[in-house]
């Protein structure tokens, strides 16, 4: 039971990835708060989620875990800061904080999406993180420890055509944690981003209706190949998130990693050589890097 007696905030997670993560964290013995937009969809993703943790506290003679849902858009202030007032009535505490909400926005050139779409998209994948987290903060730096676990995603570390307001949000994400990695290190804060793999979710079926007109063709022609191949499965990325929340990765913070492509399971091994470097992280690559004599 890694996170036995721990409370944990998750944003979107009526469905997919949000709500697989709610479900390993009441497994391993958290309880939790859940957010989406969806107020139907949220009331019975927190139905499945009582159901198992009833089942997990039955089988262990444990206390049960405690399932809060509390409807919230995160991109309005004002939602976000009722979801930590719930969470803290509901609960009684908050140890840990997993921003997963988001969404692909507009697909297509830059000149043709429409402009509203593409700005709304910014405030729920970024600027939602970063309200999320200033809610948040203060409760984690006055207990003097907390976990927070950010999402990110292929446009942080790659170029998107036809998605950029989606590539652009995702790789502020990530620089936004490794800069409040700093802010709150000596406040025994940890705050990591994750990047779960190639998911067969909502935002896969998304641009598999969008068609390659709207997406490019290369990106619609890798997305038919995910949804007939399975994708990555949700519970790899969930799995690391249980780990990023647990105290098994204590002193590892300021960083991205891969549920599919590091070695995470033994992260805790290494972690002064982490402290000490830029490995996971967003960085330039100079020439010489390259092997090229100029620059």
């Amino acid at each position: 039971m890694k996170l036995q007696g721990k409370r944990a905030i998750i944003t979107g997670a009526s469905q997919g990835f949000g709500l697989a993560v709610a479900r390993a964290f009441v497994a391993e013995g958290a309880s939790v708060a859940i957010c989406a937009r969806a107020a139907a969809q949220l009331r019975q993703a927190q139905g499945e989620l009582e159901k198992a943790a009833g089942a997990q506290a039955g089988s262990l003679h444990h206390n049960q875990a405690r399932v809060v849902a509390v409807p919230a858009d995160i991109s309005r202030s004002g939602d976000v800061d009722r979801l930590v007032q719930k969470t803290l009535e509901g609960l009684g505490g908050l140890e840990i904080l997993v921003c997963n909400a988001g969404v692909y926005g507009p697909k297509g050139a830059i000149e043709q999406v429409d402009w509203n779409e593409w700005a709304q998209a910014i405030s729920i994948n970024l600027l939602g993180t970063v309200l999320c987290c200033r809610a948040a903060v203060p409760l984690l730096k006055k207990q003097k420890h907390g976990k927070i676990v950010l999402l990110s995603g292929g446009g942080a570390t790659k170029p998107m055509p036809m998605l950029s307001a989606y590539a652009a949000s995702k790789a502020g994400v990530v620089r936004f944690g490794e800069t409040l990695a700093e802010e709150t290190r000596a406040f025994g804060i940890d705050v990591n981003s994750v990047a779960p793999g190639a998911l067969n979710t909502r935002l896969l079926d998304e641009v598999l209706a969008a068609g390659p007109e709207k997406v490019g063709r290369k990106f619609h022609e890798q997305s038919v190949k995910q949804k007939a191949q399975g994708g990555t499965p949700l519970e790899r990325g969930a799995a690391l998130c249980v780990y990023l929340a647990s105290s098994a990765s204590d002193g590892i913070t300021g960083k991205l990693i891969s549920a599919v492509w590091d070695p995470w399971e033994t992260l805790q091994e290494h972690v002064a050589e982490l402290q000490e470097s830029d490995i996971y992280t967003l960085r330039r690559i100079v020439p010489a890097e390259r092997g090229k004599t100029w620059g």
